[in-house]
């Protein structure tokens, strides 16, 4: 079985922001995303990947027998977009969606520009949210 390309790395989240976020709002919103994710959810940032700054992790198992581990929350400050990869159940996700504000979103993750255009009440709300759904969903975590 192939091995999973976004594991946890020791690599340092202020080093991969400073060096690979070209836009200083972008940059300045990650770092502002970073310590949002890290109050709502308790947890240390870590990088995930080459581009993923993550926080905590759960380990899942589907039923095709692939397996892994993800941060429970996390973001990609991305060129075009930052990535937010938070979990919402399918029947809350519509509704917390348009609260947020101005972003796209597609199955796994939810863009946005910059912090300014959403309300960020409610992207703390979405965390904690996501949070709370792994560890039902994944309770040996």
């Amino acid at each position: 079985m192939a091995k999973n390309k976004t594991t946890e790395t020791n690599e340092s989240i202020v080093d991969f922001i400073d060096a690979f976020v070209e836009d200083e709002t972008k940059k300045k919103d990650a770092f502002e995303l970073v310590k949002i994710m890290q109050e709502v959810s308790h947890f240390e940032p870590k990088m995930w990947g080459p581009s993923i700054i993550g926080f905590g992790s759960y380990h899942y198992k589907y039923a095709s027998g692939h397996e892994g581990d993800a941060p429970l929350v996390a973001f990609s400050p991305r060129k075009a977009a930052i990535s937010l990869y938070v979990y919402t159940a399918p029947e809350d996700r519509d509704e917390l969606l348009a609260k947020l504000g101005k972003h796209k979103s597609s199955k796994g993750c939810i863009y946005v520009k910059k912090l300014a255009d959403i309300d960020v009440d409610v992207l703390k709300n979405m965390i904690a949210i996501s949070l709370e759904n792994l560890k039902k969903l994944y309770p040996s975590n």
